[in-house]
């Protein structure tokens, strides 16, 4: 009955939560980002140093720069949901850290997709992540309001 709330768990130097109070959702995911961001970055080397240009080396590379920037840009991403979200709330659980970093490695990808035929511009790219992100909060939005009804 009496479940420790997250202010409880609260370092109260820093602010964050203590190692041992880390979900185990989350901590799934941080190894999870590891691997993702060391095979996406080895493979990457792997494929630049080696192969030439052609169309099934430009799939895989767009494919090895999505795993390799969603792995590397996950333990940011839980940083700032941990640091941002109020006291009083559960942290979001970890499928929702993977999906930001996904958003955010397709940006990637789509900014290096745009840039093959050099129509990326500052416009462009503004507004393409302005999309990702009105995406995210819509679907934050509605998890919210499911999880408090």
């Amino acid at each position: 009955m009496n479940e420790p709330t997250r202010n409880d768990e609260l370092d109260t130097q820093s602010g964050l939560l203590s190692p041992d109070k880390i979900p185990p959702d989350h901590v799934g995911v941080m190894a999870a980002a590891v691997v993702m961001a060391v095979g996406g970055w080895l493979g990457l080397f792997q494929l630049v140093t080696t192969a030439l240009p052609r169309v099934g080396q430009r799939w895989l590379f767009f494919l090895l720069l999505h795993i390799a920037v969603a792995g590397t840009v996950l333990p940011f991403i839980r940083y700032l949901n941990v640091r941002f979200t109020p006291v009083d709330v559960d942290l979001p659980p970890g499928g929702v850290l993977v999906r930001q970093s996904v958003w955010f490695s397709l940006f990637v990808v789509t900014c290096a997709w745009l840039q093959i035929p050099r129509v990326l511009n500052l416009p462009i790219a503004f507004f393409i992540g302005l999309v990702l992100v009105g995406i995210e909060v819509f679907l934050r939005v509605r998890e919210i309001a499911n999880e408090r009804s």
